[in-house]
């Protein structure tokens, strides 16, 4: 008996609950754009190699020359196809994005996780360090880091990484004081669990809706604020096919070689909107008044 009652709360919370967020997500129309635009861009950058028609870096026809059946984005100043330079420039693109992530989220979480759940001085010293990182704007605190450092591909990812820690260790720390509280957190510590076992096992994973949200958003502001610093010259160092660097090889010229800074800005521009369409798509999916709806049914 006790098995035919556990077993329909199961589905409910598992593979009826995930169901349900799928159905809410797939009727949002530009989340699904959203979804189908990253995975195509994802898919250039995974067989860039293949079907890339040139080398990213060889000579290949005349500098500047205009879109043609050769190049179908024309060439740039050196001569170089702008259609290989942006397949291979997906991959960097999205590189920055997903490991600066990775980087503030890993940081940031794990310091909102300690100051949620311990309090007291622990969470005074830990957000006192946050609201010193929110005095800065995202891409001034990304530029600071990067004058720390120097001027690179790596180093981009890490300055980008940390002009995110404040965001993901703020939202962390908030959820993490109410769930700290809730009945099933007490009784485990009541039962003995440490408390790495307690915020690992319990209280984390209840975060996991709310960081995923935040992170998908973040992928796309993370590679505008890296194509950004490229822009700037202090991320990525020539000839690396990067978006970013790419846009201001052709600023100059306009007027008479328009596709070399308007195509990589058109690719910034198409995955930045892209990750902000799944994003806004996840946010409403996981709205626990969205899921009960369409579990019910």
């Amino acid at each position: 008996m006790q098995a035919t009652i556990d077993r329909p709360i199961e589905l409910r919370g598992g593979r009826r609950g995930l169901a349900a967020v799928w159905r809410v997500f797939r009727r949002n129309r530009g989340a699904v754009a959203g979804l189908f635009l990253l995975a195509a861009w994802v898919m250039a950058a995974v067989l860039a190699s293949r079907i890339a028609p040139y080398d990213p870096l060889a000579l290949t026809g005349a500098s500047r020359q205009a879109p043609s059946s050769l190049h179908l984005m024309g060439t740039d100043l050196l001569g170089r196809d702008m259609l290989s330079r942006i397949f291979f420039g997906a991959r960097i693109s999205l590189s920055i994005g997903l490991i600066s992530v990775t980087i503030g989220l890993g940081t940031g979480g794990l310091l909102g996780l300690l100051a949620g759940y311990y309090r007291g001085r622990v969470d005074g010293a830990i957000m006192r360090l946050v609201d010193a990182l929110l005095a800065f704007p995202g891409l001034l605190l990304a530029l600071m880091v990067i004058a720390a450092l120097r001027p690179g591909l790596v180093n981009v990812m890490v300055a980008v990484g940390v002009s995110s820690v404040p965001l993901y260790a703020r939202l962390v720390r908030g959820s993490s004081l109410s769930i700290r509280e809730q009945e099933y957190v007490q009784a485990a510590k009541a039962l003995g669990a440490s408390d790495r076992r307690v915020m690992f096992r319990h209280v984390l994973p209840n975060l996991v809706g709310p960081i995923i949200v935040l992170s998908t958003l973040q992928v796309g502001s993370a590679i505008l604020i890296g194509s950004a610093l490229s822009y700037l010259g202090m991320g990525a160092q020539p000839p690396t096919p990067e978006w970013g660097l790419m846009t201001v090889d052709g600023q100059a010229y306009l007027s008479s070689a328009w596709w070399i800074s308007t195509f990589p800005g058109l690719a910034i521009f198409s995955v930045v909107i892209g990750f902000n369409l799944v994003g806004d798509g996840l946010r409403a999916a996981l709205d626990p008044r969205a899921v009960h709806r369409q579990a019910d049914l």
